[in-house]
Parts: structure tokens; C-alpha cells; sequence
């Protein structure tokens, strides 16, 4: 009877600071802290360069790497903005990075550059659709447009549970919710 007491007693307990925690998210000041925008001219300077919604770039960065610029994943993409360094490579001549050497992903600088070219040259190749265009940035251009073009899946967020990669569904909805924060926290 007592282990049971305890037992509600937490649940309670975490129910309502897991609401306090959704309370505080709407206050712009906590939200901020939550979901900063570092890198922010940055970020804005690239975005227009490039045509792309700064928010949308700090988005990927904030899931990416929580603006830590010197990170490195398990599968060896780099920076803020997680990018391979053969896909990097690629990049750079287009984004007018010459001499690229593989440390420069760890510039934020050059690391914003490269990632929101991309993001630019997915969001042209798959008509603007914002959720094809973060499921390409993270599951690869070529896979996600096998998977539209054999119907796996139809670029939908409501039918995000159709990509085959569970990657690069959680990466969608992680991105889309943070795309979603950082709109009612930065936009005006």
C-alpha cells in the first residue's frame, strides 16, 4: 500500500512538472533559453544569401548540435551543422569555399555557409517542401526521392511515419518541432 502511494506520488509529481516545463516554454525569456539562436547574423547573412528561412537553418543546427560548433557524430559529420565531409566537399566550390580542407567544417562560419547551401540546393530540387527538404538534408536527396517516387512516402509531415529510416523520421519530427519553437520565438 505504501510502494503504491509512492508511486502515485511521483506520477503526480512528474505530471505536473512536466506541465510547469510546457508552461515555461511558452514564456518567450525560458523558450529563448531552450532553443537559443546563436550564430544569429551568421546564420541571417547565409539564409539570405542563399534564400533559405533563417529559422529554419537554426532549426537544423539547434537538433544538429545544440550550437556546440566543434561537434562530431558517431558517423563522422562535423560542425554545426553536422555535414559530411564528402558531401562538404562537394559543396564548397558551389558555395564559393575554395581550398576546402576538412577542419574548416568546424568554423561556424564555413559550417553555416555549406549547410545552408544545401539546404538551398534540396529545397530547389524538391519544390520548396519543407518537410521533403529536412527529411533529404539528414536521409540523403537520393533516397528520399526514391522513397517519393516509388510512394513509400508522400513528403507529407502527416505521413512522416512512412519514412523507412527511423533517423530520419525522428530527425524530421525533432526539426519540425524546433522549426515550430523557434517561428513563435524569433519571428518579427
Amino acid at each position: 500500500m505504501k510502494f503504491s502511494a509512492n508511486i502515485s506520488r511521483a506520477i503526480i509529481i512528474v505530471g505536473l512538472l512536466g506541465v510547469l516545463f510546457v508552461v515555461l516554454c511558452q514564456m518567450p525569456q525560458f523558450g529563448r533559453i531552450y532553443y537559443p539562436y546563436r550564430y544569429r547574423q551568421i546564420v541571417e547573412d547565409n539564409a539570405a544569401a542563399y534564400g533559405v528561412d533563417p529559422l529554419l537553418v537554426a532549426a537544423v543546427i539547434r537538433v544538429e548540435s545544440k550550437f556546440h560548433p566543434d561537434a562530431i557524430s558517431h558517423k563522422g559529420a562535423k560542425g554545426l551543422m553536422q555535414i559530411m565531409p564528402a558531401t562538404a566537399e562537394w559543396i564548397a566550390p558551389q558555395a564559393g569555399v575554395m581550398d576546402f580542407q576538412e577542419e574548416l567544417l568546424m568554423d561556424p562560419e564555413i559550417n553555416i555557409r555549406l549547410g545552408t547551401w544545401y539546404l538551398a540546393s534540396l529545397a530547389k530540387e524538391f519544390n520548396g517542401r519543407t518537410v521533403v527538404v529536412i527529411a533529404a538534408y539528414n536521409g540523403g536527396r537520393g533516397q528520399v526521392g526514391r522513397w517519393l517516387e516509388e510512394g513509400v512516402w508522400n513528403g507529407s509531415y502527416d505521413e512522416v511515419a512512412n519514412i523507412p529510416f527511423p533517423e530520419t523520421r525522428n530527425f524530421v519530427l525533432k526539426v519540425k518541432n524546433a522549426y515550430c519553437q523557434y517561428q513563435k520565438l524569433y519571428k518579427n
